[in-house]
């Protein structure tokens, strides 16, 4: 099954159960506007209520995965409209963070600002060798106001984290690697068939029990140790007795490669 949709700002492909949500600004490095997030937004939404997919794929181009916020819509901006610019950020990202199935960010050139934000909220980040990584928001008077104090230093330690966000400096794609900021690193001109073949090994995987894991990582790693297994045994309990789970464990008695269904 294969099927496109042009939202304008955003580019979405269908292929078999992956879905490549595309950055199509490339003439200003992908810079987000309010109308590239509100089509991120919707790019979103149709991920989350289709059926047919199983794993989302953000991406840029070449050039730039996303470059940052548009900062001429910033430069004259009072504490109400920065609250304003900070919320409609916000709302696509925690959109993204919490889409109920797996997404990968393929980085090719800058995740800059807003774009690494973006690139923190997705479960996976593979890079070409040409990746940028940075938050420079420092260097314009402000700090990242999308996430990027937050999810950062979770996923790279509060030492890396305060020195990218307090010098507002870029590191390579190789750098990036090292601390534990991406999850692999290839050439840019293997980038799409390594994150589709990753993608594909997720689509192949259980839909409920990688929404259960999902929940379980991202909800229970915020809270006590206490609650998060809780969490987790309540995710493993609501499992059982879905078709998935049924014929998962079939499968495994049978020898036998499993095909599940979401259901």
């Amino acid at each position: 099954m294969q099927r496109t949709w042009d939202l304008g700002l955003i580019t979405m492909r269908l292929d078999e159960s992956i879905c490549w949500v595309q950055f199509n600004r490339p003439d200003k490095l992908n810079v987000l506007s309010p109308e590239m997030l509100a089509n991120l937004e919707e790019a979103l939404s149709t991920c989350e209520d289709s059926d047919d997919v199983r794993v989302v794929i953000l991406t840029g181009d070449s050039r730039a995965f996303v470059a940052g916020n548009d900062v001429r819509l910033m430069a004259d901006a009072g504490v109400v409209e920065g609250r304003h610019i900070s919320e409609i950020v916000t709302r696509a990202q925690e959109k993204l963070a919490d889409l109920p199935k797996p997404t990968i960010a393929a980085v090719a050139g800058y995740a800059l600002g807003a774009g690494l934000e973006i690139a923190l909220c997705c479960d996976f980040r593979i890079s070409a060798d040409n990746g940028v990584f940075g938050l420079p928001e420092i260097k314009l008077g402000v700090i990242p106001g999308g996430g990027g104090t937050q999810r950062l230093p979770r996923l790279v330690g509060l030492s890396v984290a305060t020195k990218m966000v307090m010098l507002g400096e870029t590191i390579t794609a190789a750098e990036a690697e090292r601390v534990g900021l991406v999850d692999k690193v290839v050439p840019l001109d293997s980038l799409a068939a390594e994150v589709n073949a990753f993608a594909g090994e997720l689509a192949q995987r259980p839909p409920l029990a990688l929404w259960a894991a999902k929940t379980a990582l991202r909800a229970g790693t915020n809270g006590s140790l206490a609650d998060g297994l809780k969490l987790e045994q309540a995710m493993f309990c609501a499992l059982f007795g879905t078709e998935d789970q049924r014929e998962g464990m079939a499968a495994f008695l049978e020898k036998r490669k499993p095909s599940f269904k979401g259901r």
